[in-house]
Formats: C-alpha cells, sequence, structure tokens
C-alpha cells in the first residue's frame, strides 16, 4: 500500500486581500502559484500566477497587513551578518485590480546587480471551476504584448511603462480581460513573464510599479467607504480584547459591497464574495447599532431583487428573499443555478426582522414606507407559501442532488438533519430555529404594520405568532432532552436530538418563560458548550463529528446569537461565558480572526482546530464580536 504524506495546511498565512468585489488571495510570501489561488472579481479569476523570481538568495524578513486592502513587505539579500540588497514591496488592492510597488535599494558599499522576474498567467475560470466543482475545458487566451509602451508621454510624467493584456471571450459571448503595466519599462517583456536587470550603485534605489487592471464589462463604478469613515463609527476601545475587535471592524469594512443601493456585505473570503441573503442580512443585524448605512444598503439590495415568479431551478417564489447570487460564466449560462438564487427557508423571515430593527434605531417612516410593498410580498410569501403541509409550521423541500441546495436552513449540509439513530430527515422538514425566526418576523411584521397605520394587520399577525408559539412548544419540546427537536421530519417525527439550534430559539423569543432555565442548561452542558462555542451537534449524537460543517463544529455567529438570547431571557452569566469563549478563540488565531468555523473539540483538551477550508475573514464571525462588544464583562 502507498503511503500518503501529511499535508501541512495553515489557512491563517493565506494572504487576502479585498475591496468591492475583487480580492487576492496568495500565499504568505504573496505569491500566487497554482491550486485555488488567485485575483479574482465577481466570481472570476483574472489571474492564475503571479510571483516574483530573484537572482540571488532572499529572505522575507517582514509581512504585514496594516488593513484587508493592503501588504507591505521587506526582503533582504544578505551577505554573512549584513544586509546589501533590500525590497521593500507595497501591495495594494483595488476595486479594478492591483497595485504592487518595489522599491530596491543597495545598502552596500559595492555595485550590486540583481535580476527581477515576474511569472504571471490568466485562465479566467469560474469560481466553481477555480474550486474543482466544475469542469472546463482548456480555455483559449489572446496575448497581447506593448500596447501601452509610450516614451514619452505615458501619464503625462514623462515615464514610461509597457503592458501586457490577457483576454478571453467566455462561452456567452462576454469579453474580459486583464492588462498588466509596468513602470519602468522591462528588459523583457512576453505574454507570461517580464524581467528587469538592475545595477544598483553604493546607496542607489530603483523603483518598480506594477498595475494590474481588471479589464470586465460586469464591473460597475460605485462610490466606496473610506477606512477612516468606517471606523470612526464604533466607539473607541483599550481592553484586553480591542486587537480583535478592531481586526474585527477593519475586516467588516473589507467586506462591504458597494452597489447602487448601498453597501451589503459579502460573506466571506475567498469563496463568497458575494451578497447572501441570511448571511448579509444576520451581518447587518449585529452591525445595527454603529452601521444602519449597511442595514438599509442590504434591505434595499434584497428588495430590488426579491421573487415576483415561481420558478423552480431557483427557487423562486413571489415574496422570497434570495438566496445568494453569482455572476461567473457558469451562473450566467445556467449550468449552475445560484446565479439569482432564492433556495433559502429563512431569508425571507430575517429580512422582515431586520426591516423592523433598522426601523426602531433609526425611526424613519419615509424608509419603513419605500419597503413597504417588499414587506407586504414577504408576508404574503410566509402566511401562503411558507407552510407546505397546511400544518402551521414553516417548512422547505429541498432541491434534487445538482439543482440546488437540499437543506435550506443555515446549517445546509444535506446531512445535517439527523435522527438520534443517524437517519436523515427527508421530504417537507420544519426545521426548529426556522419557527423561531417565523415568530419574530410576525411580531416584526405586526410592529411594522402598526407604525404604517395597518392595526387590523398588525392585529392578524400577532395573533398568528401567539399560535404558533403555543403549537411550537407542543411539537418541538423533548422532554428527556431538556431541549427542543432539531426539526419535524416530514412525517412530524421529531428530529430527538442536542443541537444548538435550540439556542437560537431564546433570541427570537418564541421559548416560554418557564422552559427557558432548562433550555440553558442544556445548552451550557459539556454535550454542547466545547468551551470555544455551543457544538451545531451534540457530543455522543450518531452523526457527530468534531470536525464536520455541521455536526459538531462550534460557527461564531450561532454561538453570539445563542449568547444573545440567553441575555435577553436573564442569563447574563452564561452569555458573558460565551461572549469570552468567541473573544478567545479569535485572540489565539494568528491573524486574530474568528475562523467561519472550528473543530467541536473541547477547550481542555487543545487550542481551537479551524475547519481546513473555513472562510478567512467571515463577515458573521466578525459581526459577532461587534455584536457582543458592547456587553458588560
Amino acid at each position: 500500500m502507498k503511503l500518503a504524506e501529511i499535508v501541512l495546511m495553515d489557512f491563517t498565512k493565506n494572504l487576502v486581500l479585498k475591496e468591492n468585489y475583487a480580492f487576492l488571495v496568495a500565499d504568505e510570501a504573496a505569491e500566487v502559484m497554482g491550486g485555488e489561488r488567485g485575483l479574482y472579481s465577481r466570481d472570476t479569476r483574472f489571474l492564475s500566477r503571479y510571483v516574483w523570481r530573484l537572482s540571488r538568495p532572499a529572505q522575507q524578513l517582514l509581512n504585514y497587513s496594516p488593513r484587508p486592502d493592503r501588504c507591505r513587505q521587506h526582503v533582504a539579500v544578505m551577505e554573512g551578518p549584513a544586509q546589501v540588497l533590500s525590497v521593500e514591496r507595497e501591495l495594494d488592492i483595488r476595486a479594478t485590480g492591483l497595485e504592487d510597488r518595489l522599491l530596491i535599494t543597495n545598502d552596500s558599499l559595492e555595485t550590486q546587480e540583481l535580476e527581477l522576474r515576474l511569472e504571471f498567467d490568466a485562465d479566467f475560470a469560474d469560481l466553481f471551476q477555480a474550486r474543482g466543482w466544475h469542469d472546463r475545458p482548456e480555455p483559449s487566451i489572446t496575448r497581447d504584448v506593448g500596447l501601452a509602451r509610450d516614451a514619452e508621454t505615458a501619464r503625462g510624467d514623462g515615464s514610461a511603462r509597457d503592458a501586457v493584456r490577457l483576454g478571453h471571450v467566455a462561452s456567452d459571448g462576454l469579453e474580459q480581460g486583464v492588462e498588466l503595466s509596468f513602470t519602468p519599462p522591462p528588459a523583457e517583456l512576453a505574454g507570461s513573464a517580464a524581467a528587469y536587470r538592475l545595477r544598483l550603485a553604493p546607496g542607489e534605489t530603483q523603483r518598480i510599479r506594477v498595475l494590474t487592471s481588471i479589464n470586465d464589462p460586469l464591473e460597475v463604478g460605485l462610490p466606496g467607504m473610506s477606512y477612516e469613515s468606517w471606523l470612526a463609527a464604533f466607539p473607541e476601545r483599550r481592553d484586553e480584547g480591542s486587537a480583535v475587535l478592531h481586526r474585527a471592524q477593519l475586516d467588516l469594512r473589507a467586506l462591504l459591497l458597494f452597489s447602487e443601493e448601498g453597501p451589503v456585505p459579502a460573506a466571506g473570503i475567498p469563496w463568497f464574495v458575494t451578497a447572501f441573503g441570511r448571511d448579509s442580512i444576520l451581518t447587518a443585524l449585529m452591525l445595527l447599532p454603529y452601521q444602519p448605512k449597511v442595514a438599509r444598503g442590504t434591505l434595499r439590495y434584497l428588495a430590488a431583487r426579491q421573487g415576483t415568479v415561481h420558478h423552480a431551478g431557483r427557487a423562486e417564489a413571489p415574496g422570497k428573499i434570495l438566496h445568494e447570487v453569482r455572476q461567473g460564466e457558469l451562473a450566467r449560462t445556467g449550468k449552475v443555478p445560484f446565479g439569482r438564487y432564492y433556495g433559502s427557508i429563512d431569508a425571507t423571515l430575517l429580512f422582515v426582522i431586520l426591516l423592523h430593527r433598522t426601523f426602531e434605531v433609526d425611526d424613519d417612516a419615509s424608509f419603513l414606507a419605500e419597503l413597504a410593498p417588499n414587506l407586504e410580498a414577504a408576508l404574503k410569501w410566509l402566511d401562503e407559501e411558507a407552510d407546505l403541509d397546511g400544518d402551521g409550521f414553516v417548512e422547505f423541500s429541498g432541491a434534487e442532488a445538482g439543482t440546488g441546495l437540499s437543506v435550506q436552513s443555515w446549517k445546509d449540509s444535506y446531512d445535517a438533519l439527523s435522527h438520534a439513530d443517524g437517519r436523515l430527515a427527508t421530504g417537507a422538514v420544519a426545521v426548529s430555529e426556522v419557527q423561531g425566526y417565523a415568530y419574530a418576523a410576525l411580531n416584526a411584521g405586526a410592529a411594522c404594520m402598526r407604525a404604517l397605520g395597518r392595526a387590523d394587520a398588525a392585529e392578524r399577525l400577532e395573533a398568528k405568532a401567539l399560535r404558533l408559539k403555543e403549537r411550537f412548544h407542543e411539537a418541538f419540546w423533548v422532554p428527556e432532552l431538556g431541549t427542543y427537536a432539531l426539526a419535524l421530519d416530514h412525517d412530524k417525527t421529531p428530529l430527538r436530538v442536542l443541537s444548538s439550534d435550540a439556542g437560537q430559539l431564546l433570541w427570537a423569543g418564541i421559548v416560554p418563560e418557564a422552559t427557558a432555565p432548562e433550555l440553558a442548561a442544556t445548552l451550557m452542558s459539556e454535550q454542547l458548550f466545547s468551551g470555544w462555542g455551543i457544538r451545531t451537534l451534540g457530543l455522543g449524537e450518531a452523526r457527530y463529528n468534531p470536525l464536520s460543517y455541521h455536526n459538531g463544529s462550534v460557527w461564531p455567529h450561532d454561538t453570539a446569537l445563542i449568547a444573545a438570547g440567553l441575555r435577553r431571557y436573564g442569563f447574563e452569566k452564561e452569555a458573558l461565558t460565551l461572549r469570552g469563549a468567541l473573544f478567545d478563540l479569535a485572540a489565539s488565531q494568528a491573524d486574530l480572526r474568528p475562523p467561519e468555523l472550528v473543530a467541536g473539540y473541547a477547550r481542555s483538551c487543545a487550542p481551537p482546530v479551524p475547519y481546513p477550508v473555513a472562510c478567512r475573514p467571515q463577515a458573521w464571525s466578525s459581526a459577532a464580536l461587534v455584536y457582543m462588544s458592547d456587553w458588560e464583562s
């Protein structure tokens, strides 16, 4: 039997830079060399290779990212104990590409020679292809060299530049390209490499600038938001959690997408740099006290794309709020269903909740009136289409394999909904926290309707919410476990397992006061609380796996919502314990970022183990820290 080597994967050392839809995923040396790394925008990879080579042995001594759109590096060529050549590198990302600046200095007393060679390439792969989830024929790439050379007049400052343009025509006819321009012109320039040969006198400095410009018809120039104005909205803190909180605030600014409707949080880097209904809404909600403009932008963006027709392939229905938007070639040509996909059972409910909470914060009647038609459409969907079998609960029936998501609640892995014996739920499934969201949405909708002068509609929604609360406890409470069932299967059989879903019911407010103490104790038990957060599935359950996506892992945003629910019901000590665990989790990471999720191993056994391909940063993980930041510790 052939033995395999152990592959070392440390995603905390990836360099990730982002601005609007453009993002770079590189290794620690800011190199792009195959795999899933590259320069992306709107789900297309524009650079699949970007590597500097030096003719002399060198050491990288510094790699520093003061903000998620900038990187600073120091590379040294050493002779004995002394540096003879230094390369100071500044790499900045913009919405339209990369700017790479090198400052090469001779620090010795003798003339020094150095050749620098930049190797680059493009494949214009759809993100789903770059991840290996979809096959692709070899692309046809055009390479035009020297298009921008003008030694006398380039940019009007007397500097010269050369350029290479790599182009591609997608299967739907969309022309995309990326241009690399070089200042000063390199000694050699070809379709996939540029070379500089430097001869530096003692103390002499040479500058090199490479500007990578994404040429994409899908890119729309919209004003962004400065980091300075973004950070100014948060109160200044100087305590033991301030470093991780500052990192979270920076990352949340980086994750913003700038739409015509306003700023919208992308879900995470690198694989979810797009608007997601559920993720964007919960992130906006967690930021609401400090950044209400994000809530407004998110609500307007989702309202503009609210479902209007029945379309099975997109899981669309009138009034539904979308799950995700993709803009790559596969989505544009219908080879994946996510171009505009509505396969989420809870985004519509969360939309109503966010709209009400935004109105509570800013008391803007005109904004509420503006979105009143969208509110009414969402509530109509909840009233007429969300209950598939007429039993009073909100259900989904997942898509067939390959056509969308088979599970459409937040734990959307195919195996996330299981019975105690490990059997998976099938058919029309009513997930527990979705009923909590529905309860909160009905009350939120009622409050909005009352503010709009629709008292009769408000009373009807409140009455429906009360009936749901009573029926929910009857159908879902599992007294022998001291918790609520994970879901009801298609035959109304409860999924009698310990899970984190029950904790979000406290956040939604659907739990009776008399039941809350027992549920709180269950959540903080060794089966569910790992020391880093609440496990998605309880220790000892048939499908428990500490390093699964949704069957035993710990998600910071999930734990934060549970902590907020515990506070709502008066369990301050337990809430602060969870808050402390999440801040400790972030502080334990080299980049001070809470991962998208970590393994469910007990804190007493090991440091937190991040999920191998977790997004870093992840919007609702970073927002979870901001959400809990003003709690008394």
